[in-house]
């Protein structure tokens, strides 16, 4: 299931899907650019950082004109996930779904693959969850409420014409890998725009000093929400830098507004801690401008890897009194976990909407990529670049 430093790349033929499991060499990321950021990553940058925690996506991009196909489905896939890992939420705006996020906040426990598709997709993703675990695990350890999250592509993908199939979650799932994640126009973030750019799956990570603990922090979000005007990169508000460059509506869509984000840690934290966790990605989200507007579904799932034991599936209870133990952070030490995160979620972003490539889609609706030179000539007129 693992590919411990594998790239996988399977080009785009004219009427088939190209399933892209890694990251190309040649497309920069925003540090790459000069683009500063707070903190110190991991050795990948990517929430793949973060030991076991392993990420796959299935693209769709085929032919042109009115039934165009831009979509897809990403899978964030933790090791040791069916044991449960202890897991929360925050919805900071409600316009969105993530299903099976209500067991995880009554129980606190997360047992189910993560998946990230468009909205129209979430059943059939749902479904297709279900039967490969089934495959996967067994018939007796199946997961029955999968995690599906989702953000509306409709404005560059043919999103009636239901292109994501069961196996394109088998092929997400089973191509997760623990090296480089493809960004960009990938897996769920396909069709996706962000600040009227194109936009989608984008990650980074964050690794706190030895003497706080060493943890790691993983963030991947799929981005898909803002408008123009609100964008900040760096903390300097260029959206009004780049107005030559809007959208082309070729025909009438409805909003498209929305954001998935996950965080991942090797901390030991408890699930109410990981409930304060997910609510300081809404501040990295912040950072680069967004005001969680109301058509937007701006929703964070947060979880730890570090135990893998403290779910325990009823009528399997051991040991004295059914009980268990567990470690986990005292509060003062919350302060660096929160810190990673935003620094993490705004970078995660930033790296989303570099990598982003302009994309034609339905009926000809178009999106264009953020010019890199120009960001970098904008960033530099207010000493905002890395020397």
């Amino acid at each position: 299931m693992k590919r411990l430093g594998c790239i996988a790349i399977i080009l785009f033929v004219l009427g088939t899907s190209t399933i892209v499991h890694g990251q190309t060499a040649s497309k920069p990321r925003a540090r790459t650019l000069g683009i500063p950021f707070e903190g110190t990553p991991g050795r990948l940058n990517a929430i793949t950082d973060v030991k076991g925690v392993a990420v796959g996506h299935a693209t769709i991009i085929e032919r042109e004109g009115g039934n165009t196909p831009r979509t897809g489905v990403t899978a964030v896939l933790p090791e040791n996930v069916r044991n449960g890992l202890f897991a929360s939420t925050f919805v900071l705006n409600g316009n969105g779904e993530w299903i099976g996020t209500i067991y995880i906040e009554e129980t606190g426990y997360l047992y189910s693959p993560i998946m990230l598709t468009n909205t129209i997709s979430v059943g059939t993703v749902r479904d297709a969850v279900v039967k490969w675990s089934r495959q996967a695990y067994g018939s007796e350890q199946a997961v029955n409420l999968p995690v599906v999250g989702e953000t509306w592509d409709g404005f560059l993908n043919d999103i009636y014409g239901f292109h994501v199939k069961e196996k394109h979650v088998f092929e997400a799932l089973n191509g997760a890998g623990t090296g480089l994640i493809a960004e960009g126009n990938v897996g769920g973030g396909t069709g996706m725009k962000c600040y009227q750019f194109k936009c989608g799956i984008g990650t980074s990570s964050r690794v706190i000093r030895k003497e706080r603990g060493g943890y790691t922090v993983g963030v991947l979000v799929q981005a898909n929400f803002g408008i123009r005007r609100d964008l900040r990169v760096a903390g300097i508000p260029i959206g009004d830098e780049f107005l030559e460059l809007m959208p082309e509506e070729k025909t009438r869509t409805n909003g498209d507004s929305s954001i998935l984000i996950v965080v991942a840690t090797d901390a030991p934290l408890l699930p109410h801690q990981l409930k304060r966790v997910a609510k300081r990605a809404a501040l990295g989200l912040a950072r680069n401008g967004s005001i969680a507007d109301t058509d937007s579904g701006d929703i964070v799932l947060a979880f730890s890897t570090a135990t893998t034991n403290a779910f325990v599936p009823k009528g399997q209870s051991t040991g004295n009194a059914n009980t268990s133990s567990t470690m986990f952070l005292q509060e003062p030490s919350l302060d660096k976990i929160f810190e990673a995160t935003v620094q993490a979620t705004e970078e995660a972003i930033v790296n989303a909407l570099v990598a982003g490539e302009t994309m034609v889609g339905v009926n000809g609706n178009r999106v264009y990529a953020i010019p890199h030179d120009k960001l970098r000539e904008v960033l530099g007129r207010y000493n905002r670049l890395q020397k």
